[in-house]
């Protein structure tokens, strides 16, 4: 009852009145109170949405404060000293890798900011799964890194927490928190009955909630502190869990959660009792009597044979069990029985039992897959000591439980990153994770968990043999390993083993490591391929992907983290158990596949994780803790073993290459790149050859090197008869598998990476191989260049050493801009000196996934020695000194000196002398590097080999040693060979003596197939060897006999079998009489085609220096004069040889078909040459097209526009048509037209006053204010001006067009308006997605496809006004006015309806859709023809301008610009001008005659006007201009145009003396009259600017005086004092705009020059190209403005009349006057805003910025470079009538152009009308590159040169043409 009276009672005074009871020292009845109150209040029963128990808590906790107050007195007591922020997916954080002591350590923006990073080696990134901020917490960062804050450690001198304070929340808390348990409990169905949306219908209602819980983690640790004790309190969790006695609703939550716990366990209850029996036997195994140590292991190596399948059964249960069902379904349930006894632990199968709130909290956000609301509650509590260890102990405890919640969940991916965001947070710490090792056996729980999550998906293994393997294998279909669910639990297993005391206790505990190689055995042979032979797969399966991810980062990761921590003498002890367990699990392995010594045929799988543990530890043995070799390998058959399947793979590397697997698809070529790929290299293909060179050094070479040319199956090719047959290629396959076999054994000889190169020497080849394959930028080195994962070294490169080593290998190239368009980057490209020493071809080809990079490294190094002038030919891979070997691997070499290896050179080189088929260049080349590798290492021999050796004693054998000294000059005479009855030997009569010497020529000691060969006189080889294939021999003799005679398929018989049978063996005798040497000796002539290219004294002269680099001419002198060199036999034989050379006479061919391969390599040599030639040419050709026709910056050329005087006598121009070829005129029915570019514009419209771009603002206080742009300007005039005078009138006194105008450019191709119209169609009708929308009318020009979308039609006739209409006229001024008056009298007569009106009138139609109709609509009644007339003029004002623009605001360059080349106004002007004469200009208003006459009484119609005529002081004089221009008949005299020029100049004149005269201040106005009106009498008054100005002031003060008005602003310049000087200037700047735009215009309307000129006499040099003054010579005084003046009537009374137009306005148009009057019509070139140099100023400042639209904060914002606007990308909040923000604001800012700057990817997208396209970047790092999307984060800086070309692109209208990548934006940007 007392419950319910104060729930009625206002909540804070109730919380006030029971916190002081609380604070009693007797405070029972207080406590009553409260308790029943919470009862009441915390009601299980209520609905959770229900917020009123929330705001009670709120009220009792802050104790009858205000709850804001409460969390600020709270917050003032945080005693923390780590900052711990948490972080969720897709926050932006940083890492610092010099700071970091875990690699996984990161710090949010504002402790990054506020430490001092610079110079470290940091990254910004976003959080994949989100994250906490370490800063203040050394065990993962070092102290110097931390911020500001946490440095200083402020937390620890917080004053202690007053006891009262926090007294509520102790008492409520638990009640709040057992109430949210118990929702979580009522909530939760079992997963089968519950549907997904259930659990998140719970969680969503349960929000408020749990945010109060996140709220009060954010009040800091006085907070936390309560919290913890709370959360980890057991008495409190047993008071409350069960709920009261009589609280069913409680009860039956109970019941619910003790279900739920039920089946935590990894093994559910069921299961148990099913193998109950079983697993108890299990688990007891080990003897009570026993010593722990040894019965744990046994029971270990029992459990781990269980799992691999051994029958030994451990219970009844399970034999029966067995029988039962199919062994093969079996598997995984008797396995995961036997998994239980094998665990030290039984406890980590079992259910979970709570002790506590902690534990349930994080058993419910388990089981309700990992909320993130709960997930950062249990994360913001960190920061606290306590609670973070019992924490990680509870997840620890939780472990498995959340592996078994993963693999069922359906939303794997979001749930391994939460759970990441969680471990790794504990993981990272070594003290932790340490201490979690030791009490909660943490490494047992995972591996177990890892096996246990692997056993779901484990398959029989189908390598080697099918039906008996006894081995399991994981299979990469399956979901846990496609999507990578075990990602988690591997990331955190690499986690824990990067601390190094975690690692020792792995490497020490011997049932933990055999555990684990069971695990990695389950890898091992996954995903196996098998050779499809006969059709091609159906559906090619993407498991690789699977496979290779799943064996990097389950096995190859967790290894190298192992490696780490064996670096030292002192940790010999783990290597060596490594190593044991490797060997003891291969064993079994090969037992478990059956294997015995032969790999089963056209299988091959890519993982052998078990063969790389054992390869890498050796490696490291031997590298670092000098360990003897020997003691750590098997004996011999094992050795043997082990070398098959790497073998395999290398073979079938090859055969992939050698498009043997095409059948298989495309993915078996994926899986032979990846394999080689630099992320996988090292933890695959390195270890394999590794391992392969281990096996090379300990078995017996002849041995090797057969089982090498067997597996690649070219053993049938190595013959020395000139036709064989071989069974298991096709001839177009036995070279590459040759090629393959050579390549193979040269790489195994030579390369040194675990044979004693050091880390640097490792590092610089491998940086050296992959810039000698391509210039490469910085970080896509970085990425190429593999480094073992080592996850102490923060898994990234970026130590110092890469710096340095790639500062000494290679010179790096600044980004360059090409005009072409293409942005290149940074890039580092090899120093000479790498080219010349270090170029190594042999790593290049173990480290190309492309085979294409091998010859671009070929082509870049032929192109060095050309260009250094070492060679011109083509030259041969150089031959690279070695590092020595380290001596255990001594026995390498051997293989260079085995007789096998012997006959198979001597037989290539005779094979290659004699032109046999399928030999290449490559098989020879590969060859003389074996020879000379062989040279190079010579392996010590016991007795001396000086003694020439006399042939009859080694009549059993090919050669009498080992020794490949000896051996290059011994001879060999006559060789018996098998060949088939057809071959040409067969014809010869065999040579008498052929008993002794005849030496038998097989593949020593291999079988070899069947009846191809015969019996071997040869010492038998290694005898275990023998034994083993004595047995197979009988069998396989057999079986392999009757395939090749029965199976073999006919297609594939070689071309000379006659169809039908294979033709018969026959044993020939040839005789050779050749030995090594003298085969190269005459190899080397025939490469050289020179007969005595070596005479007798030849090694004399030799200069070894040379040798170097150069073809194989060079190469086989080399290894001439080095077997001299290195003995005086050999040198002897060279001499004797060389002497008596005699040119080789090749067999005679029986068949001329027979061509030599050699000639055929010569051919196809030379017609590559004849192709590079051909498209030299054609590059050339191309070049210089595109300069002339495109070139955005080259003004060398004068385009088709500019006729120079030289043609202007032609009567008709002529035009090329681009689409039919044909030459002509234009004419009325068959009209010609230029291909232009229509676009809008508003390039004009954003110029300032100012020179200085504007700023983009990065902070609150900075703006960007586009008042005082060009477009604004001009539109306040209009409206201000149609505010007083008839609209009409001020229709004609402005231009528009300065924002949205319309731009006309041309590629200067001209083309047949009907030819255009087919064109059209053809484009219409072909489907190819092309950039533009032909639809629109966007065509490309067929020429030089440049964007274009309109074509203007050319004017029939002349080209430019020539002859009589240029002639200097001797008219006085009235008499030229009278004719233009008349002129402009006379009407537009209508053109005849022709084609070409038809034309012109479209073009009109075109340009008017162009633009906006907010653009071209400003009179009052739109449409009208004011309105239209206003439009067309503007057209032709704002092409102008924006030429002018072009050519960089001025005139003073002359000539053609670049931007001339795109101008077409003559044929614009055309077009406009027959549009225009359809209006005429009433005569009553004709500006014309009040431009030229005084005229009088017009005031008495004016009345009836309800506005008056605009002044013609305010109208704007190039408008004039162009409207004169434009509307009189065509073609207008130049005479006629000149005068026109002259009377506007004076009305110029006119408003430049009012607009200074209203610059002076009042005293300076008095001041200039008086001295005007003195100079007023002189003779050259009128031509007197003081005089004119005077007088204008004058009558602009008369009857009201304009400048009364705006007396209160003081003037603009005031300050200064005019000076005569001072005025001419102003004057002349104010004219100048309007001098340079007739300039202009009279240069395009009649071709005259425009001559280049000193800015300073622009001014005058314009006037006298205008005829305004007569070229004088060059005098001392200078040219005044006012000397340009010419009156036709007086200028005093002319003058008047246009100031008394001002002065007789009426009282409310009379205030505006001065502004119009004062007008400045200069502007500034257009600039983009100003960027801050670095990146991260816009980044910090924009990424959290909230839109002003919408007020959120964009997921996408972008920022317009124009105007600055931030606006929203893509964004649906800021959608308007479908059309989004981006491109609303391009329509609204630049006329359908925008430049946007994305701010999360530092990208530019340039937005075109309908198309958009990627810019690129203007910001570039350290290196000169791009970081799109952010990717690395490291520090940006801007490229000016690139923000310049982003300029100029947009100034020049050129981003159609220079950006190649359009696509349609469909309004969704």
């Amino acid at each position: 009852m007392m419950a319910a009276s104060l729930l009625r009672r206002d909540k804070k005074a109730t919380a006030a009145h029971l916190k002081a009871d609380l604070n009693r020292t007797d405070n029972s009845s207080g406590v009553r109170q409260l308790q029943e109150l919470l009862d009441c209040v915390l009601n299980p029963e209520k609905p959770a949405a229900d917020t009123e128990a929330l705001d009670w808590c709120k009220c009792l906790i802050a104790g009858g404060e205000g709850f804001e107050e409460f969390c600020k007195t709270v917050r003032s007591y945080d005693n923390a000293t780590l900052c711990g922020l948490v972080w969720t997916a897709n926050f932006v954080a940083y890492r610092c890798r010099t700071c970091g002591i875990s690699p996984c350590m990161s710090l949010c923006a504002e402790c990054f900011n506020n430490g001092d990073h610079t110079g470290h080696d940091f990254n910004m990134f976003r959080s994949q799964a989100g994250g906490a901020c370490d800063c203040g917490d050394s065990n993962v960062m070092r102290e110097s890194g931390f911020c500001r804050r946490h440095r200083l450690r402020t937390g620890e001198n917080v004053p202690s927490v007053p006891r009262d304070l926090l007294l509520m929340s102790e008492t409520v808390l638990p009640r709040f928190i057992i109430c949210i348990l118990q929702y979580l409990r009522d909530g939760y169905t079992e997963p089968d009955t519950s549907a997904e949306r259930d659990l998140q219908k719970v969680l969503q209602q349960l929000e408020p909630q749990i945010s109060f819980l996140e709220d009060l983690t954010k009040m800091g640790g006085a907070m936390r502190t309560v919290l913890t004790k709370i959360l980890t309190n057991q008495q409190t969790f047993k008071d409350l869990s069960m709920g009261q006695e009589e609280n069913v609703y409680a009860k039956n939550n109970y019941e619910k959660y003790l279900s739920a716990l039920k089946n935590s366990g990894l093994v559910s209850s069921e299961e148990k009792a099913g193998a109950g029996a079983g697993a108890q036997a299990g688990a007891a195994e080990p003897p009570p009597g026993a010593e722990a140590g040894a019965g744990a292991e046994a029971g270990a190596t029992a459990g781990a044979l269980g799992l691999l399948g051994a029958t030994a059964p451990a219970s009844p249960d399970d034999s029966n069990k067995e029988e039962d069902q199919d062994g093969g379904q079996c598997v995984g349930q008797r396995k995961r029985v036997k998994l239980s006894s094998t665990t030290k632990d039984p406890s980590i199968m079992d259910s979970l039992k709570h002790k506590c709130f902690l534990e349930e909290l994080l058993f419910w956000t388990i089981k309700y897959e990992f909320p993130q609301k709960m997930v950062t509650f249990l994360l913001n509590m960190l920061p606290d000591q306590d609670y973070k260890i019992t924490f990680t102990k509870t997840f620890v405890q939780h472990y498995a439980f959340i592996m078994k919640t993963l693999m069922k969940s359906h939303e794997s991916d979001t749930m391994s990153n939460r759970i990441v965001h969680i471990s790794v947070q504990l993981f990272s710490n070594e003290e932790l994770a340490r201490h979690v090792t030791e009490e909660c056996q943490l490494l047992d729980i995972m591996v177990t968990v890892l096996l246990y999550m692997m056993e779901s998906c484990l398959i029989k293994s189908e390598l080697q043999d099918e039906e008996n393997s006894r081995h399991v294998v994981v299979n990469c279909g399956e979901a846990l390993l496609k999507n990578n669910t075990y990602w988690p639990l591997v990331s955190d297993f690499i986690n824990i083993l990067s601390h190094q005391s975690v690692a020792k206790k792995f490497l020490e505990d011997h049932s933990l490591l055999m555990l684990w190689m069971t695990f990695v055995s389950f890898f091992q042979g996954m995903n196996l391929n098998k050779r499809e032979l006969n059709e091609h797969v159906e559906f090619e399966s993407q498991t690789y992907y699977a496979a290779f991810a799943a064996e990097l980062e389950a096995c190859a990761q967790p290894m190298w983290g192992l490696l780490t921590h064996c670096k030292v003498k002192e940790t010999q002890e783990y290597t060596k158990t490594v190593v044991r367990y490797c060997l003891e699990t291969l064993q079994i392995w090969f037992d478990a596949i059956g294997f015995v010594d032969e790999p089963a045929p056209n299988q091959v799988t890519f993982h052998l994780p078990l063969h790389r543990y054992y390869a890498m530890f050796l490696s490291k043995a031997m590298k670092c803790q000098g360990l003897d070799l020997d003691s750590l390998l098997p004996d011999q058959e094992m050795l043997m073993k082990i070398m098959v399947h790497p073998l395999q793979i290398q073979a079938s590397l090859s055969e992939v290459h050698s498009n043997m697997w095409v059948r298989n698809g495309l993915q078996i070529k994926g899986q032979a790149m990846t394999y080689v790929q630099s992320h996988f290299c090292n933890s695959m293909i390195d270890p394999d050859i590794y391992l392969l060179q281990v096996c090379a050094s300990r078995l017996d070479p002849d041995y090797f090197i057969s089982s090498v040319f067997e597996r690649f199956k070219v053993v049938d090719l190595l013959t020395m008869a000139s036709q064989h047959q071989n069974a298991v290629l096709d001839s177009e396959q036995e070279r590459p598998m040759l090629e393959g076999a050579l390549t193979f054994l040269v790489i195994l000889s030579s390369l040194r990476i675990h044979l004693g190169m050091g880390d640097d020497e490792i590092l610089r080849a491998e940086m050296v191989s992959q810039l000698c394959m391509n210039d490469r930028t910085h970080s896509s080195l970085l990425d190429l260049i593999p480094e073992n994962p080592n996850p102490k070294s923060g898994i990234v490169p970026g130590s110092c050493s890469f710096e340095d080593m790639l500062s000494a290998v290679a010179d790096f190239k600044a980004p360059v801009f090409e005009p072409g368009g293409s942005m290149q980057q940074g890039m580092y490209t090899p120093k000479a000196e790498v080219w010349e020493k270090e170029f190594d071809p042999i790593m290049v080809i173990l480290r190309t996934v492309y085979r294409r990079d091998v010859q671009s490294a070929m082509d870049r190094y032929s192109a060095f020695l050309k260009q250094s002038g070492m060679h011109t030919g083509n030259p041969w891979p150089p031959y690279k000194e070695r590092t020595p070997l380290h001596p255990c691997y001594k026995g390498l070499a051997r293989l260079l000196h085995c007789k096998t290896l012997h006959i198979v050179i001597f037989t290539l080189l005779y094979k290659i002398w004699m032109d046999h088929q399928n030999l290449s260049e490559h098989v020879l080349c590969m060859v003389l590097y074996l020879i000379e590798l062989g040279l190079d290492n010579m392996v010590q021999e016991d007795k001396e080999e000086e003694e020439p050796c006399i042939e009859e004693h080694c009549h059993d054998s090919w050669f009498p040693g080992t020794n490949l000294l000896t051996n290059l000059h011994h001879v060999i005479n006559f060789v018996r060979v098998r060949v088939p009855e057809t071959a040409p030997e067969v014809k010869k009569e065999p040579p008498p003596s052929t008993s002794a010497e005849a030496s038998t020529f097989s593949q020593n000691s291999r079988r070899l197939t069947g009846n191809w060969r015969e019996n071997l006189r040869e010492a038998q080889v290694f005898s275990l060897v023998a034994e083993r294939r004595r047995k197979f021999q009988e069998i396989i003799n057999r079986s392999s006999t009757e395939a090749s005679q029965s199976a073999r398929p006919k297609s594939s018989s070689t071309r000379w079998v006659p169809p039908g049978t294979p033709p018969q063996l026959v044993t020939e005798i040839l005789e050779i009489r050749e030995s090594m040497v003298s085969l190269l000796v005459k190899l080397h002539q025939k490469l050289s085609a020179k007969q005595s290219a070596l005479s007798a004294t030849w090694l004399e002269d030799m200069d070894t220096g040379r040798h170097a680099h150069g073809d194989g001419i060079t190469a086989i002198e080399r290894i001439l004069t080095k077997a001299a060199t290195r003995s005086r036999q050999s040198r002897r034989c060279i001499q004797e040889i060389c002497g008596k050379v005699c040119p080789p006479v090749p067999p005679k061919k029986n068949s001329p078909s027979d061509k030599k391969t050699m000639d055929k390599e010569e051919r196809r040599q030379r017609a590559r040459e004849r192709q590079q030639k051909l498209l030299a040419e054609f590059a050339s050709r191309q070049k210089s097209f595109m300069e002339t026709a495109m070139d955005v910056e080259s003004p060398e050329t004068e385009a088709a526009m500019d006729m120079g005087a030289s043609e202007l006598m032609e009567s008709e121009v002529l035009y090329d048509c681009v689409i039919c070829g044909q030459s002509g005129p234009s004419t009325e029915d068959r009209p010609t037209g230029l291909v232009v570019l229509l676009q809008a514009s508003s390039v004009l419209g954003h110029r300032c006053r100012g020179e200085q771009a504007k700023k983009l603002p990065t902070c609150d206080q900075e703006h960007v204010y586009p008042a005082d742009t060009c477009g604004a300007a001009h539109d306040v005039r209009l409206t201000l001006m149609q505010r007083f005078f008839k609209d009409s009138s001020c229709l004609q006194s402005v231009s528009i067009g300065w924002d949205g105008g319309v731009y006309v450019q041309t590629c200067g191709h001209t083309l047949h308006i009907d030819c255009h119209k087919s064109y059209m169609e053809s484009l219409r009708n072909d489907q190819v997605l092309q950039g533009f929308s032909v639809d629109k009318g966007e065509f490309t020009c067929p020429l030089c496809r440049q964007f274009a979308n309109s074509v203007l039609p050319c004017r029939p006739g002349r080209g430019t006004q020539a002859g009589a209409w240029r002639a200097p006229s001797s008219k006085t001024t009235s008499v030229l006015v009278k004719e233009v008056e008349d002129q402009q009298d006379t009407l537009g007569l209508f053109p005849t309806e022709s084609n070409l009106s038809k034309e012109m009138e479209l073009v009109i139609k075109d340009i008017k859709n162009t633009t906006q109709k907010k653009y071209m609509d400003y009179g009052r009644n739109p449409g009208s023809p004011d309105n239209d007339f206003l439009f067309m003029y503007s057209v032709a004002r704002t092409n102008l301008e924006l030429e002018l623009v072009h050519r960089g605001g001025n005139l003073c360059s002359g000539g053609a610009s670049a931007a001339a080349k795109r101008s077409c106004l003559n044929q614009l002007f055309h077009v406009l001008n027959m549009h225009m004469r359809l209006y005429s200009i009433d005569s009553a208003y004709n500006p014309w005659n009040r431009l030229t006459q005084i005229t009088h009484g017009r005031e008495a119609d004016g009345l009836d006007e309800e506005r008056p005529e605009v002044p013609m002081l305010f109208r704007d004089v190039p408008s004039l201009l162009i409207i004169f221009v434009l509307t009189m008949p065509q073609p207008l005299r130049k005479e006629h145009f000149m005068c026109v020029v002259r009377m506007l100049y004076n009305l110029l004149y006119a408003q430049a003396l009012a607009a200074l005269s209203g610059r002076f201040s009042p005293e300076e106005r008095q001041a200039w009259s008086t001295s005007g009106a003195l100079k007023k009498n002189a003779a050259n008054a009128e031509k007197s600017s003081e005089a004119l100005l005077g007088h204008v002031i004058g009558e602009l003060s008369s009857e009201r005086s304009v400048y009364d008005v705006n007396l209160e602003e003081p003037s603009m310049l005031s300050s200064s004092v005019w000076s005569p000087q001072s005025i001419e200037y102003s004057l002349q700047q104010f004219c100048l705009p309007f001098l340079r735009l007739s300039c202009l215009l009279q240069h395009h309307l009649y071709g005259d020059h425009l001559s280049g000129c000193p800015e300073d006499d622009e001014f005058s040099s314009l006037a006298v190209c205008l005829g305004l003054l007569a070229p004088c010579p060059q005098t001392s005084n200078p040219i005044t403005s006012a000397s340009c003046l010419e009156w036709a009537v007086g200028a005093f009374p002319l003058i008047t009349q246009w100031c008394s137009e001002v002065t007789g306005l009426s009282d409310s148009q009379a205030e505006q006057s001065l502004t119009l009057l004062v007008q400045d019509p200069q502007w500034a070139p257009p600039h983009l805003l100003q960027l801050p140099d670095n990146y991260n100023t816009i980044f910090q400042y924009y990424h959290r910025k909230a839109c002003s639209a919408c007020k959120k904060v964009p997921k996408d914002p972008a920022l317009c470079l124009v105007c600055g606007a931030f606006v929203c990308l893509k964004g649906l909040c800021c959608k308007q009538q479908g059309i989004c923000e981006c491109v609303l604001h391009s329509q609204h800012c630049g006329a359908a152009t925008g430049i946007f700057l994305l701010i999360n990817a530092s990208v530019i997208i340039i937005i075109r009308g309908h198309r958009f396209c990627l810019w690129g970047s203007v910001y570039l790092d350290a290196h000169g590159e791009e970081d799109r999307d952010l990717r690395r984060g490291k520090p940006l800086f801007l490229c000016e040169e690139r923000y310049r070309v982003l300029e100029l692109q947009w100034v020049s209208h050129t981003f159609d043409h220079i950006n190649k990548r359009w696509g349609p934006h469909y309004n969704g940007l």
